[in-house]
């Protein structure tokens, strides 16, 4: 797989959105890879699916897995390491260095479904598979651009929706709401950058989302920008400038996702990075959560995170990194 520059990428983006020519194009989290492809149906080596732009078929997919879907924990993520990290934002947020910040780990795997495979059984909105190398199946958008207008939908606040008033319980959560209220005004900040004028559309409403295991809860909110009359030719410059996404990144965002580096134990690459598509008048797209990757050993991982604020319980975010490990289900 070729990788390709920010900068010249952008620029692909820019020219092509100019002229009306479709593409898809994948964002690592720390900017440094990023895979550009026009005609991206007339290509196989990327599977993707952004709502109805699928470039696959269930029988066009290799392998076959007739028995029940299985993925398994090798051995969680260890508590104590977990707790370390843990404690380094947590310390940055005491010094006002960040008011939110994402902070994610990686867990090992085994499941008896191939990348194919996973990607045939997922009706999440969005899916980007890559080869062997990773498979995302996210229910996230990160923006839509359509007709003139910019629309950024982030998640924050998630809950097992079996527990009692599970609904309301998020809802009323002190702490998941300044989590919400945070990113809300995060994205705003951020579209305004590239927008002329900035509002709420939707504001905390909740999605369900059933996996391997269970339903969760999810709360979302949904902001809108209005963009320039010439912004089909600035599609580059408009998704660089919003890098990297809020909602897996926190605020503010330049010393947040410095604090997050000295957290994390490894760099992300294409996990909470973004990927879109654009069709020739609209472009949509994700953020690359819900992901597995291969390592040059072949093991398997499946990244997770959450955010963290001065009001998290270390016990509590632990848990939700563990609870969002899930083969994909239906999204409704």
């Amino acid at each position: 797989m070729e990788y390709l520059t920010s900068e010249r990428v952008k620029d692909l983006m820019n020219k092509a959105g100019a002229e009306s020519r479709p593409f898809l194009f994948a964002v690592d989290y720390e900017m440094e890879r990023v895979l550009f492809t026009e005609d991206p149906f007339n290509q196989d080596q990327i599977l993707f699916r952004f709502g109805t732009n699928i470039n696959y078929t269930d029988d066009s997919l290799a392998g076959s897995c007739d028995g029940e879907k299985r993925m398994k924990i090798v051995e969680p993520f260890p508590f104590e390491e977990y707790r370390k990290e843990f404690r380094i934002i947590m310390s940055g947020l005491k010094r006002g260095d960040s008011y939110l910040a994402n902070l994610t780990v990686r867990t090992e795997i085994e499941t008896n479904l191939n990348f194919s495979e996973i990607m045939r059984h997922s009706t999440s909105p969005f899916g980007l598979c890559v080869g062997d190398d990773f498979i995302s199946f996210s229910p996230e958008r990160f923006v839509k651009i359509e007709n003139g207008v910019i629309s950024s939908f982030p998640m924050k606040g998630t809950i097992d929706a079996s527990l009692p008033d599970a609904e309301s319980r998020i809802m009323e959560d002190y702490k998941e709401s300044c989590e919400h209220n945070t990113i809300v005004d995060l994205i705003r900040n951020d579209l305004g950058i590239v927008s002329e004028s900035v509002w709420v559309e939707r504001f905390r409403y909740l999605d369900t989302i059933k996996t391997d295991r269970s339903e969760i809860i999810q709360v979302s909110s949904e902001i809108r920008g209005k963009l320039s009359e010439n912004y089909q030719q600035k599609l580059g410059d408009i998704i660089f400038a919003l890098l990297p996404a809020g909602s897996v990144s926190g605020a503010p965002k330049p010393s947040t996702v410095k604090l997050i580096a000295s957290a994390e134990a490894t760099k992300r690459g294409f996990y909470t990075g973004v990927a879109g598509y654009f069709d020739g008048k609209t472009l949509d797209s994700c953020v690359l959560i819900r992901y597995i990757e291969k390592d040059e050993q072949g093991k398997l991982y499946y990244r997770s995170g959450g955010g963290v604020t001065v009001n998290s319980l270390c016990n509590d975010e632990y848990q939700e990194i563990i609870e969002k490990i899930y083969l994909p289900g239906s999204y409704k």
